[in-house]
């Protein structure tokens, strides 16, 4: 998933820039979860209408993790695989409220911009 802004062709279901991170930590809030559940889950929530690729979702779940947000163990997957599964660490909860806050304030105001005049 290449972030992008619409000027620059943002194609249907993909992110708004800086929204992965606080996807992530949101899906994680649920409990532990493997990578592929992550994007399993923020698919199946937005209706199909985000789409997260693994050449984004990896990358920010060890980011997240290096911050001290999203602590990994490795354990064995539904079908009996070898997966790394992430779960929320109290930083990670602060975070994920911080973040949420944030977004409820810009996109309240972003939708009173865009309200009919």
């Amino acid at each position: 998933m290449a972030e992008s802004t619409p000027q620059q062709g943002a194609k249907p279901g993909e992110l708004l820039p800086g929204t992965l991170d606080m996807l992530i930590l949101k899906t994680l809030i649920r409990g532990p979860m493997h990578g592929y559940a992550v994007v399993e889950y923020i698919q199946q929530t937005s209706e199909d209408v985000l789409r997260v690729e693994e050449g984004a979702l990896y990358p920010a779940l060890h980011r997240l993790e290096l911050r001290g947000l999203l602590a990994a163990e490795w354990g064995v997957s539904e079908n009996n695989r070898r997966a790394k599964y992430y779960k929320l660490t109290a930083a990670g909860r602060r975070q994920l409220e911080e973040e949420a806050a944030r977004w409820n304030r810009m996109s309240a105001a972003i939708s009173r911009i865009m309200q009919p005049a």
